[in-house]
């Protein structure tokens, strides 16, 4: 059971009545995660970003988002785990709710939602002035959920899901950011893993890395899709070819198409779909 790996890790925090807010989790928690976004919205001030996007995102898949440049896209993710909301003058409309429960509920505690549903940024974003194990267990810190005795254990395990243990191992000293660009995108990976998350949000997280680092990313997502619900942002449409089992596109902040990637790569419905994928915009 999730409650029970979790307990091992970490100590349960009193019952509030909330799903959501509760860590650890409920024990229907190992059944398929589910977002549905139903009629979202989303503005930067007076600027529409998202225009009545609904969808289903199955658990335990890879979802990519593709589309054009100032389509949406981050937003999109951003607004399944609250962060939307950091930004000023950010607001929303409509219902995102995770396994039935509206993530935008008075009783949900944003912190603990994105424990549960973690992120992993454009560019690597260790912090600087940790060691790679202190990184590993920043947002076990964060959430007062860290038990010392359990703090190497935790570390292993980030590091060995992330695909860095064998890179690292020697080094659990050194700081974080030295790291070169792929490792670091891997610890970012390792720091969100660590609190075991149901969810792991990735936005561009290759945008920015060589062809090799690339690789190592890809190969981890298709090792990490069976555990987690993965939703990957990507201006690559190879990428997101390879890595995903569905895909949704975005254009002008509304949801054009999604559905099963081989479908939608090879036979999409909309005729601005395939124009997109063909490269006669974007």
């Amino acid at each position: 059971m999730l409650t029970e790996r979790v307990r091992s890790v970490t100590p349960a925090p009193p019952h509030r009545g909330s799903a959501i807010r509760d860590v650890p989790l409920p024990d229907t928690a190992h059944d398929p995660v589910t977002f549905s976004v139903q009629r979202l919205s989303a503005w930067f001030g007076q600027q529409q970003v998202l225009r009545d996007v609904s969808i289903e995102i199955p658990g335990r898949q890879v979802t990519a988002i593709i589309g054009p440049s100032g389509c949406g896209k981050s937003t999109f993710i951003r607004c399944l785990n609250r962060m939307h909301e950091l930004v000023p003058a950010a607001r929303r409309s409509g219902r995102v709710l995770l396994e039935g429960e509206d993530i935008h509920a008075r009783t949900v505690d944003p912190v603990l939602l994105r424990r549960r549903v973690g992120m992993v940024f454009q560019k690597p974003n260790p912090f600087p002035t940790m060691s790679i194990r202190d990184n590993v267990l920043a947002g076990l810190r964060l959430t007062r959920q860290l038990r010392r005795s359990k703090a190497d254990a935790v570390v292993e395990r980030a590091l060995r899901q992330a695909a860095l243990w064998e890179e690292v191992s020697d080094r659990l000293a050194q700081p974080g950011i030295g790291l070169s660009g792929g490792q670091q995108q891997r610890l970012c990976i390792a720091r969100s893993l660590a609190v075991e998350p149901d969810v792991l949000l990735m936005d561009e997280p290759c945008s920015a890395l060589d062809p090799i680092a690339t690789a190592r990313i890809e190969d981890l997502i298709h090792a990490l899709r069976d555990e987690y619900t993965i939703v990957i942002v990507t201006h690559n449409m190879q990428q997101a070819a390879r890595v995903s089992q569905r895909t949704v596109f975005l254009l002008m902040g509304e949801l054009v198409e999604h559905g099963e990637t081989d479908q939608l790569f090879t036979a999409p419905r909309d005729r601005r779909t395939e124009d997109y994928i063909t490269g006669k915009f974007g």
